[in-house]
């Protein structure tokens, strides 16, 4: 039986990337060393990245800091230019192209397909995807819970492979679930060391779905619009993803398709197919109010571990095909969206922008693939639906992805935070954002937002109780003193701070409780509490 696995594994990756036999053994990473039974360690992530760095001139690898448990989280520089620094790389005019493996340490597929590209393109037949471009590889970004493998974790991957490691980080924290709040080692390591510094101008991550049944090889979202700039997020999913899932196809007869789930509570076949949400707690998701691109790849849970890593190497390699073929209109693209911005920021007079949103249809889906299910009458009269083993195609499928502003809000000119704030402040300033502490005292004149009602979680969401207020906003006129935050939204991630600052944002600093001590020591029965962060929508005096 295992001799028959084996011929069949080698049959199906013939045409594969690890069909590839002639690298050192160094060189060969664990699944292919386990016919495709173990994910690779940490230590073995790190001493590949050492064999390959020894071997050529064009990768660097640095650590971009430490987990909980001091383990570094390597990342690898991929540039005909031999580029060490973000200075370095700035000076050359070609964008960095940011990849990540392992937010999730059990969804292991993007860690291995980084590796394997980095042989290809270091020492292969793929080095000129370093001709327009920087490549920076993070195969294992949750370092810490990659090695705390077990068996179990991963139910829908059937212990494809049969160890992988955990969800969460070492502080309990979802990686993916931290872009705003920023409380994870890791992510303050990645904004630092990577973001701020090298400024992608494409964000790719890596992932597995969770159990998702629906017959694309991989699905895929770009990063979702809310009250940023249109021009990234048009470009990556009305030009960019569709291109590449064509190519895909034609060139390796991959069927990929857009990323989403859809109930069984409402029938079969499907008639709605849904994304997930906007928030910009999802990295993926924060790229387009940071005026760049990014791209979500959803590799399917319920094939093979060696198809997984074949459909994500497949994506990843024609991600960097057109990103090295596009790269000037990339930078264009990028480019136009952070000057808008400023500009309507500037003359932001009466402008309004979304910091609510709900989910509505983008279209409809053609070809929509899916593993068909059959009713089936239960002993108490009840139908459920089966799965069966067939694939069917559905036609005029509404696929739910676009976000529409359910509230808005006036956007300011700046936003003045009292000293007493000063975690709200470094917060700010770990997304890159500039603020002016006051040398003296100002007085400023704009609106105050009257907190009429909160309202908690009941039910914790890593480590908090999101919180969520409705009011309303009242023109005033305040004073402030010396050493107080003043945060101008003329600014590149002025639209970050507009979804960071605003109190009735879905995803803010409230949101997170960054709020909660002081709106608690101020409630009084039927009387408002005034939200501490001012808009001035005047000028200041």
């Amino acid at each position: 039986m295992r001799a028959l696995f084996s011929c069949l594994l080698i049959l199906a990756s013939a045409s594969s990337p690890f069909a590839q036999t002639s690298w050192p053994e160094d060189l060969l990473i664990t699944p292919e060393k386990s016919n495709f039974v173990k994910t690779s360690t940490h230590a073995e992530v790190v001493a590949f990245l050492t064999a390959i760095q020894a071997r050529s001139e064009s990768v660097h690898v640095f650590s971009m800091g430490k987990s909980l448990e001091g383990k570094d989280i390597p990342v690898a520089i991929l540039s005909k230019d031999k580029i060490k620094t973000a200075a370095e790389a700035h000076a050359t005019g070609k964008p960095v192209i940011y990849i990540q493996g392992n937010i999730h340490a059990g969804e292991v597929e993007g860690k291995e397909v980084l590796m394997m590209l980095m042989r290809e393109i270091l020492l292969g037949d793929n080095a000129h995807l370093l001709e327009n471009q920087i490549l920076l590889f993070a195969p294992i970004y949750n370092t810490d819970s990659n090695d705390k493998m077990e068996k179990g974790k991963r139910p829908s991957q059937e212990d494809s492979p049969l160890e992988v490691g955990l969800r969460e980080n070492s502080q309990g924290l979802d990686l993916n679930r931290d872009g705003m709040k920023m409380e994870a080692l890791e992510t303050r390591a990645l904004f630092s060391e990577v973001i701020l510094p090298w400024d992608p101008q494409v964000f790719v991550d890596l992932h597995t779905t969770n159990g998702t049944w629906h017959a694309y090889s991989l699905t895929w979202a770009p990063g979702y619009l809310s009250s940023g700039h249109a021009a990234p997020y048009e470009f990556v999913n009305n030009k960019m993803l569709p291109e590449i899932t064509n190519s895909v196809k034609a060139k390796y007869d991959l069927t990929f398709g857009p990323f989403g789930d859809y109930s069984l509570r409402e029938g079969w076949p499907p008639k709605n197919f849904y994304t997930y949400n906007h928030h910009p707690r999802y990295l993926v998701n924060q790229f387009g109010l940071r005026n760049r691109m990014s791209i979500l790849s959803e590799a399917f849970a319920h094939e093979r571990f060696y198809q997984r890593i074949h459909s994500t190497y497949r994506f990843v390699s024609e991600i960097l095909e057109y990103t090295n073929a596009h790269a000037t209109e990339i930078i264009e693209t990028n480019k136009r969206a952070e000057v808008e911005t400023l500009t309507s920021l500037q003359n932001a007079a009466g402008l309004k922008k979304g910091v609510r949103f709900k989910m509505v249809p983008l279209g409809a889906l053609k070809d929509f693939r899916s593993y068909e299910y059959i009713q089936k009458k239960k002993e108490d009269g009840t139908v459920e639906f089966v799965r069966t083993g067939k694939i069917t195609t559905l036609e005029n499928v509404t696929y739910h992805a676009r976000f529409e502003p359910t509230a808005e809000s006036v956007v300011p000119t700046s936003y003045i935070i009292p000293s007493q704030f000063v975690a709200l402040a470094e917060n700010l300033k770990m997304h890159g954002i500039m603020i002016e502490t006051l040398t003296k005292s100002i007085t400023a004149q704009g609106e105050v937002f009257q907190i009429e009602k909160v309202e908690k979680a009941k039910q914790a969401f890593q480590g908090h109780a999101l919180a969520q207020v409705d009011g309303k906003f009242t023109p005033a006129t305040r004073k402030f003193k010396k050493g107080d935050f003043k945060v101008t939204l003329a600014q590149p991630l002025g639209n970050l701070i507009f979804y960071l600052l605003e109190p009735q944002s879905d995803d803010g600093l409230l949101t997170w409780n960054f709020f909660d001590d002081y709106i608690e020591k101020r409630k009084t029965e039927n009387l408002p509490v005034e939200y501490p962060v001012f808009k001035v929508i005047n000028k200041t005096q």
